[in-house]
């Protein structure tokens, strides 16, 4: 089971990777266009498609390497059982918050098929299939959260020091 989670982490990593170097693409396309006098209906669109894409699709990746932003300051100041219970509670609500997101994400997309749903730019793009970047992402960020409560419940979740969080400008 670890093996197909980390594998499905890093399959969404890869596709956020994948989005990024689409974004880096229509950014070129529309600087060449504007320097060499033509014009791809879209780009600004999608490369804001992408982007959303990308940082959605990383969530997961980013909070199972520990890579997410915490502010430590009270577990650090805090007794491991209660950094333990202060743990488990954040996972919890998190976790909630994830589902929750993740559930109006999927129903967004969903309703955008059901009603098509048009953008209003000059792409005219099915908004269902960039939202579907949005709402896979969200929903392997539910999956990464409750591998962590469960991580964190039986005791096998890795921990840094107190106060001791990584620097990763490696």
């Amino acid at each position: 089971m670890r093996a197909a989670l980390d594998r499905l982490y890093d399959a969404a990593a890869w596709l956020a990777a994948a989005s990024m170097i689409g974004l880096l693409a229509m950014v070129l396309l529309s600087i060449a266009g504007r320097q060499f006098g033509f014009y791809v209906p879209g780009t600004g669109a999608y490369a804001g498609y992408l982007m959303a894409a990308a940082g959605f699709l990383a969530l997961a990746h980013t909070l199972v390497h520990d890579e997410h932003i915490r502010v430590t300051l009270v577990l650090s100041l805090s007794g491991s059982r209660l950094r333990r219970v202060l743990e488990i509670v954040s996972l919890l609500l998190a976790l909630l918050l994830a589902t929750l997101f993740a559930f109006y994400s999927v129903r967004l997309a969903w309703q955008s098929y059901v009603f098509n749903d048009i953008s209003t730019a000059s792409d005219a793009t099915p908004l269902w299939i960039p939202q579907l970047g949005m709402a896979l992402g969200t929903v392997v960020f539910v999956v990464a959260f409750a591998d962590q409560l469960a991580l964190e419940l039986r005791g096998k979740r890795r921990h840094h020091a107190a106060g001791a969080e990584p620097l990763r400008n490696k």
